[in-house]
């Protein structure tokens, strides 16, 4: 940091974000610079840290609200709780990627002509398939 304070400009260039996103935030209450002499806001190094606190969670998919519950949150107890349900979030959104990419994986090593009779690859796709307690082939009643 070039000085004690940084003007919101120096802040947004620091960042890589616009100007119009910091407003945001202090509207939603995420943020409350100081302001100077001229009505300018004025951030310091510990705003700083605010913003880079905010710039990883929404980096890690937490919503506004949300980050605006972990940041105030006054005890331990309710700052876990807004963690422990993004990670639930978070842990359902690494399993349908580290699917897809199982699936590209699968389609990239099929040695078939036709993706469409790979057996590996339409092992990824059986639980879209199939119906829970459903035979393969309906079977022929006898009369």
């Amino acid at each position: 940091m070039k000085s004690s304070s940084m003007t919101i400009g120096e802040v947004a260039e620091h960042f890589g974000l616009p100007t119009h996103v910091l407003r945001h935030w202090e509207s939603e209450g995420l943020l409350a610079a100081d302001r100077d002499g001229n009505g300018r806001r004025s951030y310091t190094r510990d705003d700083l840290f605010r913003i880079a606190a905010i710039v990883r969670a929404k980096e890690a998919s937490l919503p506004l609200p949300e980050i605006r519950a972990f940041m105030a949150a006054g005890d331990q107890a309710a700052r876990k709780e807004v963690l422990r349900r993004h990670q639930h979030v978070l842990q359902a959104k690494m399993a349908a990627l580290r699917s897809a990419l199982d699936l590209v994986e699968t389609g990239l090593n099929c040695t078939h002509q036709d993706i469409a009779i790979c057996q590996s690859f339409r092992a990824h796709l059986a639980e879209l398939v199939d119906i829970p307690n459903a035979t393969e082939t309906a079977q022929p009643q006898d009369p």
